[in-house]
């Protein structure tokens, strides 16, 4: 696969930093949006020289450090030292319920600090807020409004130094493939639409339909016999083990900040039909067919001519594809390997 981004910086190679990543999760063995949005941003970093580390602060199944797509991972298992990897670390970097704890050791070592913010509750925002972070990154413009709301509510709340929007990049080559048959809903739980499937599957029983566990969430799985379940997938599986298989992708989410499945499922040409949350209407564009979440008729019925009508898919496929261009990340992650080249 060709770079994301150039291999240097454009004046010539960039100093090789060390990049400490503190979160409590990553792929393969935790797959959500949010960790692979993260290997994402790091992979060109990794590529451009510099030595990326990922340290976990939760449990999990590996016990030795592991690479994953070019980036070190470093199990809590693993017993080793993050402190030290903190004090000879060029930049700290942290995401979600890691943010405190790597902020506060940030500020006792003197080190930059990124904070990669993934949705827009209060407390994202008021973590990134808490002091001496050089970086924030948001994933979307409602997500950068959403934080200007923030700090015009709370004045006394401590800006980052400078803020970028970076999307969570998507590889459309690592993701493209012929399309398939079934309906599918990624992450199974009701927040993400696992009774708007049961409920659908249950209407259009001649319909194969594809229930993929997700990482996090009571999942809800119908035992009919038109449903499918794929366990837990590793994101380099997805193409696939899903949407080689996949027709039509439901997002019935009650909350996205982005929603990366989405923009993956684009690059087959994949139709996506979405409830319309910020982040799915500036993600999909005018490539989602947006149905609110609990009008089930609605979802039936725009999945009745999608597949029924083989001009009505042709078109929203073709409307897929070109977001998905519109989307190439190279322009976003040069600037965020700029970015954080800019901060030592």
């Amino acid at each position: 696969m060709a770079r994301a981004v150039p291999a240097s910086a454009p004046d010539g190679a960039a100093k090789p930093l060390s990049i400490v990543a503190r979160v409590h999760a990553a792929p393969p063995e935790h797959n959500a949006g949010a960790e692979h949005m993260l290997i994402s941003m790091l992979r060109p970093l990794v590529e451009r020289g510099h030595q990326v580390e990922v340290w976990l602060s939760r449990y999990g199944k590996a016990h030795e450090v592991y690479e994953y797509r070019g980036v070190r991972v470093v199990p809590l298992e693993a017993r080793l030292d993050f402190p030290s990897a903190v004090r000879r670390a060029d930049v700290l970097l942290s995401h979600l319920e890691c943010v405190p704890s790597t902020a506060s050791l940030a500020r006792g070592y003197g080190k930059p600090m990124v904070v990669v913010c993934h949705n827009t509750h209060r407390p994202t925002f008021r973590d990134a807020a808490a002091g001496q972070t050089a970086l924030a990154v948001y994933n979307s413009r409602w997500m950068e409004a959403e934080a200007e709301l923030f700090f015009a509510e709370y004045p006394k709340a401590v800006r980052p130094e400078r803020s970028l929007i970076v999307r969570p990049p998507v590889f459309a080559d690592e993701y493209a493939t012929k399309p398939g048959k079934a309906i599918t809903l990624i992450n199974c739980n009701a927040e993400k639409g696992g009774t708007t499937l049961a409920a659908l599957a249950r209407r259009m029983p001649d319909q194969q339909f594809l229930a993929v566990r997700g990482a996090y969430g009571e999942q809800i799985l119908p035992d009919l016999p038109n449903v499918e379940v794929v366990e837990h997938v590793d994101g380099s599986e997805m193409r696939e083990r899903v949407y080689a298989r996949t027709k039509v992708l439901l997002m019935p989410s009650v909350y996205e900040s982005w929603g990366r499945a989405g923009v993956e499922a684009l690059a087959s040409g994949i139709p996506v039909v979405a409830h319309p949350t910020p982040g799915l209407c500036e993600s999909l564009g005018e490539a989602g067919v947006f149905v609110d979440r609990f009008d089930v008729d609605g979802y039936e019925a725009v999945l009745g001519k999608l597949l029924g009508d083989p001009a009505e898919y042709r078109l929203a496929s073709k409307r897929a594809r070109a977001r998905s261009r519109e989307l190439g990340p190279a322009a976003d992650l040069t600037a965020w390997c700029g970015a954080v080249e800019g901060l030592v």
